[in-house]
């Protein structure tokens, strides 16, 4: 029972990575297909400020969620 418990503990986990990294790796997608199909893409300066904030904070929510659960 002791070994088991122990086991678990040193198993964290890693739910909240995958769904950070996940959600990440479909904002880079759509990111991604967005800029090919429409080159004006994102209109004007607050647009891109945008795009990059968001970036920025799905980036560091999936760092801060890896070093987290390990």
């Amino acid at each position: 029972m002791l070994a088991l418990t122990l086991a678990t503990a040193e198993h964290a986990d890693k739910t909240a990575f995958y769904i950070g990294g996940g959600l990440l790796a479909v904002w880079a997608v759509a990111l991604g297909f967005v800029g090919v199909t429409r080159p004006a893409f994102p209109q004007g300066t607050g647009g891109g400020r945008v795009v990059m904030l968001l970036s920025v904070l799905l980036t560091v929510a999936a760092i801060a969620t890896t070093v987290l659960s390990d």
